[in-house]
């Protein structure tokens, strides 16, 4: 671990030369790359394949020209350790046959053996480390537990919740054992990936925004500080920990309690003064992903617009507030990269 990768220095909140930059979901459906390299596997073949994943990892660093790769995977595999039938469907999206929703299931999920059952992750980190420049920070990265709690109560993204919502509100015993063995189940994913050697760690809250406040401090921060706490103690202080999420403007306070490294901004926030209000080290974000279907004109006047906010003070890292849009033009995103660093020299 080194600070000479710009990315870990802005994790820790040290001057760096330019304004480190990745982007979520960088490795995705945009890049005619993506199907070439995925062929004719199925989606969840490719997210598991080492030398596939890897390539897919490597190109879209390269190609990109950012300064922190993350591992091509997802994070609802996972999720099959503990007995879920994971599909993904064309024009749905992940799909699990049988969720969770009785007691006696929950209370008796099968055990696993993370080395062994998830050792094409492993595998697959090894190959890109074996790839990237050395400058350049290897992100791994795992679903928090409400983000795969709602897969695995419901069924499916999106929606409301319902189901979720009812076992915290009507079974919070049984709520409890769910996010005990999904903290394990993360806890165990994540030190796999720091064994196997990646610098840093983001955890994808993707669906907490459906949650109130009180909802959230009662029935899902006591796990996420349990899981960050897990993390740091197995990983130490030197692989920082991301928290991400969208639509959490009214949680950050609370989420960013539960002690991560860098808090992670979407695009329906200012930065600059979400950044002060939360009074932390490092803040990650938080251009508007839909920017990128505009013309270079735009994209650089929004670029511009968030690193003014940040006044070229140490701790940024420039990331769109979600994932690259399947439709977007891989050559706007390049030419994001390229004004980044263009502008955040100029600061």
């Amino acid at each position: 671990m080194t600070t000479a990768m710009p990315f870990i220095a802005a994790c820790r909140g040290e001057p760096t030369q330019h304004t480190p930059i990745w982007l979520n979901r960088q490795a995705g459906r945009y890049m005619p790359a993506y199907h070439r390299i995925k062929g004719d596997l199925t989606s969840k073949a490719f997210f598991l394949h080492p030398e596939r994943a890897a390539d897919m990892t490597l190109t879209a660093q390269r190609l990109l020209g950012v300064d922190a790769a993350i591992l091509f995977t997802d994070l609802l595999p996972v999720l099959e350790l503990i007995g879920l039938d994971l599909d993904y469907k064309s024009g749905v999206g992940p799909v699990f046959s049988n969720p969770l929703r009785e007691a006696k299931v929950i209370e008796s999920l099968p055990g696993y053996e993370m080395a062994r059952d998830m050792a094409c992750i492993s595998e697959c980190i090894g190959l890109v480390l074996a790839g990237l420049p050395r400058e350049v920070a290897l992100i791994g990265f795992a679903g928090a537990p409400f983000t795969l709690a709602s897969y695995a109560v419901e069924g499916r993204g999106g929606g409301n919740k319902e189901w979720v919502k009812r076992m915290m509100h009507d079974a919070p015993a049984v709520w409890a054992k769910l996010m005990q063995a999904l903290v394990d189940l993360v806890a165990d994913f994540v030190d796999l990936q720091v064994k196997a050697g990646v610098h840093a760690i983001q955890l994808f809250d993707s669906w907490v925004g459906a949650l109130s406040s009180s909802d959230y401090r009662r029935f899902v921060a006591p796990w996420t500080n349990v899981l960050i706490d897990r993390i740091r103690e197995n990983a130490g202080e030197q692989v920082p920990i991301i928290l991400f999420a969208v639509g959490n403007g009214h949680l950050l306070a609370d989420m960013y309690a539960a002690g991560p490294d860098v808090m992670a901004l979407d695009w329906q926030v200012p930065l600059g003064e979400t950044w002060d209000a939360l009074g932390c080290r490092t803040v990650q974000g938080n251009l508007d992903p839909a920017v990128l279907l505009c013309d270079d004109k735009t994209i650089a006047a929004e670029a511009r617009r968030i690193l003014n906010e940040t006044g070229g003070r140490p701790g940024h890292i420039f990331n769109l507030g979600h994932g690259v849009l399947p439709q977007t033009d891989e050559r706007r995103v390049r030419r994001l990269v390229e004004m980044v660093r263009t502008f955040a020299g100029s600061l």
